[in-house]
């Protein structure tokens, strides 16, 4: 094995420790949240139950109702569902399935 070998191996390994609890759970939704949603939140990921986008959101919403300023983050976010960007699709005909990944993106300085 050459050192681009353990590279390759270290990178994806490293990925892979960033899901919530080192694995995907196959019968909810993994939430991931990123930057200020991150803070706001006070997780880096959690799990939710399928359903609809606009059901996730009011799940999290209530489960962080005490944070301050999750909401206003959350409502600035950038959303993908997998690798898909929600743009403006209405939240209620966004489907979840169970093994979906959702991402909440805060707007980023610089672009």
């Amino acid at each position: 094995m050459d050192h681009r070998d353990a590279f390759a191996w270290t990178t994806i390994r490293h990925v892979s420790d960033q899901l919530a609890g080192g694995d995907v759970n196959e019968n909810s939704v993994t939430v991931h949240y990123w930057a200020s949603a991150r803070s706001a939140a006070g997780v880096a990921a959690e799990q939710v139950p399928p359903g609809s986008l606009a059901a996730l959101i009011d799940e999290i919403s209530q489960r962080h109702r005490d944070r301050d300023r999750f909401d206003d983050v959350i409502s600035t976010c950038s959303i993908l569902v997998g690798e898909t960007p929600v743009g403006a699709r209405d939240h209620a005909s966004v489907a979840l399935n169970a093994g979906d990944t959702v991402e909440f993106l805060p707007p980023f300085a610089g672009g």
